[in-house]
C-alpha cells in the first residue's frame, strides 16, 4: 500500500491498472513503494550496494515490460521473484569478472536509503547489526548461505524457496537444517543467539 497525491492509500493492483492505461505517474509511485524491497533483497544476495543499485534499476525496467504479463499472483512476491532471479544472475556475472573489475561503497548507498518512522539512533543501530548480520553470513559456506539468506534475510516460506531454487520443499528443509546445525557446531553459542 502507498499513500497517493491526495493521501489516499494506493494498492500496487491499482497502481498496475493504470500503468496498464498509461498513466507514467503510476509507474513512479510503484518505483517508489517498492524500490527499498527490491534493493534490500539484490542486496542480501550480491552483498555490494552499487550491483545492489544496479539490479534494482534493471529489476524495475524488467517489472514495467512485464506488467501485461501479470496475474495478480501477490505483486510484492512476483517483484520478489524477479529480483531474486536477477541478482542471482548478476552475481554469477561478477563470478567471472577479475576482482580489481569488483568495487563498491555500500555504506554510501545504505545511508542515501530513505528511512521511514525511524530516528537518527536506531538508525545506526540497525545499520551496525546488519554489518554484524551480513558478516556473520558470509561466513557461512555457499550453500548454507543461501539458504539462510533466502528464510532469514528475505523472510520466505519453504514453498518461495522450493520454486526459486527448483528443488523440493522437502530438500528446502533439509538444507535449512543443515545450515542451522552447520552455524551451531561451528559459531560459538552467544554468536547465533
Amino acid at each position: 500500500m502507498d499513500m497517493g497525491r491526495e493521501g489516499r492509500v494506493i494498492d500496487a493492483e491499482t497502481l498496475i491498472t493504470r500503468i496498464l492505461q498509461g498513466k507514467q505517474d503510476a509507474f513512479r509511485e510503484l518505483v517508489n513503494q517498492y524500490s527499498q524491497h527490491v534493493f534490500h533483497t539484490a542486496y542480501s544476495v550480491l552483498r555490494d550496494a552499487k550491483e545492489a543499485e544496479d539490479a534494482s534499476q534493471e529489476v524495475f525496467i524488467q517489472v514495467y515490460k512485464a506488467l501485461p504479463q501479470y496475474r495478480s499472483e501477490g505483486f510484492k512476491t512476483w517483484i520478489t521473484r524477479i529480483t531474486v532471479n536477477k541478482a542471482i544472475d548478476m552475481k554469477r556475472k561478477l563470478s567471472r569478472k577479475p576482482p580489481e573489475q569488483l568495487s563498491g561503497d555500500h555504506d554510501e548507498v545504505m545511508d542515501k536509503l530513505p528511512s521511514r518512522d525511524e530516528d537518527v539512533a536506531s538508525l545506526l543501530i540497525h545499520k551496525e547489526k546488519r554489518e554484524e548480520l551480513r558478516e556473520k553470513i558470509e561466513q557461512l559456506p555457499d550453500n548454507h548461505r543461501d539458504i539462510i539468506t533466502a528464510f532469514y534475510l528475505n523472510e520466505k516460506n519453504y514453498e518461495q524457496i522450493a520454486d526459486e531454487m527448483n528443488v523440493t520443499v522437502k530438500t528446502v528443509e533439509s538444507k535449512l537444517y543443515r545450515a542451522r546445525q552447520w552455524i551451531r557446531k561451528s559459531w560459538k553459542e552467544e554468536e547465533w543467539k
